[in-house]
C-alpha cells in the first residue's frame, strides 16, 4: 500500500511539473532561453515542404527552444504523400 501512495505522489507531481513548464514555455517571448511555439495548419502544399516531405493538411507545428537548441515537430490529421502531386508530364 505504501509503495503505492508513494508512485501516485510522483506521478501527480510529474504532472503539476509538466504542466508548469508547458505553461511558461507557451507564455515566454520568442527570443527567450526556453520557448515553445505551437502553430495550426490548415494546409500546408508549398513546393519546399512538398520536397522536404512536410506537406501536411489539418495539423500543428510545435517549436520547443531550449538555449541554443531547436527541435520541431509536425503533426498532421491528413498527411500529403508527395507522390500524389505528380502530373501527367512527370510520369513520362
Amino acid at each position: 500500500m505504501r509503495l503505492w501512495s508513494h508512485l501516485t505522489r510522483i506521478l501527480v507531481g510529474l504532472a503539476i511539473f509538466s504542466t508548469a513548464v508547458i505553461a511558461v514555455g507557451i507564455t515566454a517571448p520568442a527570443d527567450g532561453v526556453f520557448s515553445i511555439a505551437i502553430q495550426p495548419v490548415f494546409m500546408r502544399v508549398d513546393p519546399a515542404s512538398i520536397a522536404e516531405s512536410r506537406a501536411r493538411a489539418l495539423g500543428f507545428d510545435v517549436d520547443v527552444k531550449v538555449g541554443a537548441m531547436h527541435v520541431h515537430l509536425g503533426w498532421s490529421a491528413i498527411p500529403l504523400s508527395p507522390g500524389s502531386t505528380n502530373t501527367a508530364s512527370d510520369q513520362f
